[in-house]
């Protein structure tokens, strides 16, 4: 009966693509325990360091006293607490949307938005280099779904133009989880404007590091928070939030539709209030704390710096997320396993999460790194170039 599923794991076990879990005795933080060994951690999504902050613990703690443990429901029976009333209204505000929808994690908040907001009558346009979740959900909406080069807009516009649709959706990543690069959200913007489409945008690793005060990717200078009607937003609140969920922001009658029609909004228990009442401390330290994405920028110089001289290539990005190109899938694996035997952390990533020949370390920075941690690292790095 199992004969099937344990021959494919013996597949997958020697391409080397077999996946294990860590179990980690710590809390998250740049330095972190893993089955009594203490790491240095590159590997992280807690950009700011607030994972571990001391005021979301009590936060937390406060939130647990007030609301309990568990939402008991879902959000459209008596799960939807204070809590997760005032963080929507605060999220909403602090990204300057009229209104905002908690989900209980990003991959739930894209399957949701996109399959309430496409059928089989509709087109979905996607960026090749999408997160998986927005993949999956273009795929469960049963649109006709249509990818177009990494950030090639002229290939986009021509899709945009010769496909016939009662409604077009494009979809793409803010900042780009394997590259570090930014999407022309601008150009975008614009080009769903001329063609009528919706935009639809993951900004889960822009949110709390980018743009002013943390307000994310819209807010960089040279998009100048493009708040056009045609565009939906969604960010997660457990990588520079240090919490849990995510939120879609979006014009009153998107959110509507959603709580009427996205099925991973309406068909789970809500996440717990104490979780949206941490989330609002969290909200408060990323808008007041600018000396945590400073610390990011300075960490980032520094591995830039650091790295010049290696072999391995390290990608142009201006995001914590760094990744140094190997190519070949062997060494990206030997040089993630010297580094782990240095006691640093920092994962291999490999086909069929990237395209072939194009394997690398992704290394991600966090304001909790310090200027010696980042040091550690590239002094490791050369070390493993040389031998």
């Amino acid at each position: 009966m199992f004969a099937d599923l344990a021959e494919q794991l013996r597949i997958r076990e020697q391409k080397g693509l077999r996946r294990t879990r860590q179990i980690v005795d710590s809390p998250q933080a740049s330095h972190i325990t893993i089955d009594g060994r203490d790491y240095l951690a590159f590997s992280s999504n807690d950009y700011l360091g607030l994972a571990n902050h001391p005021e979301l613990i009590a936060s937390a703690c406060d939130g647990a006293r007030r609301y309990g443990v568990g939402a008991g429901a879902s959000h459209l029976v008596n799960g939807h607490s204070a809590a997760h009333h005032d963080l929507e209204t605060a999220l909403a505000a602090f990204t300057g949307f009229p209104q905002a929808l908690l989900f209980s994690t990003g991959y739930m908040a894209n399957i949701g938005m996109v399959t309430a907001l496409a059928g089989r009558e509709d087109a979905i346009f996607a960026d090749k280099l999408n997160h998986a979740s927005l993949n999956d959900a273009a795929l469960l909406s049963r649109a006709q779904f249509i990818r177009y080069p990494h950030c090639d807009l002229a290939a986009l516009e021509q899709r945009l133009a010769t496909v016939q649709a009662r409604r077009k959706l494009v979809i793409s990543d803010a900042v780009f989880s394997m590259e570090g690069d930014i999407a022309p959200i601008r150009r975008l913007v614009a080009l769903c404007e001329r063609y009528h489409a919706w935009l639809l945008l993951d900004d889960a690793h822009g949110f709390g590091v980018l743009g002013e005060q943390g307000r994310g990717s819209l807010f960089l200078p040279e998009n100048a928070h493009p708040h056009s009607p045609n565009l939906v937003y969604m960010a997660t609140l457990g990588k520079a939030a240090g919490v849990s969920g995510a939120f879609v922001a979006a014009q009153p009658e998107v959110i509507e539709t959603l709580i009427q029609s996205a099925r991973s909004y309406i068909y789970t228990t809500a996440t717990p209030p104490l979780l949206a009442h941490a989330l609002l401390t969290s909200v408060r330290l990323i808008e007041q704390d600018e000396w945590r994405r400073e610390a990011l920028q300075r960490n980032m110089a520094q591995l830039k710096q650091g790295v010049r001289s290696l072999p391995w290539k390290l990608l142009p990005s201006n995001t914590p997320i760094q990744p140094l190109l190997t190519g070949d899938s062997a060494e990206a694996v030997r040089i993630s396993q010297a580094l782990r035997e240095h006691g640093i952390l920092v994962p291999a990533i490999r086909p069929p999460t990237v395209p072939q020949g194009a394997a690398r370390l992704r290394i991600s920075l966090s304001a909790a790194h310090r200027p010696e941690d980042v040091q550690r690292l590239t002094d490791a790095l050369h070390e493993l170039a040389s031998t």
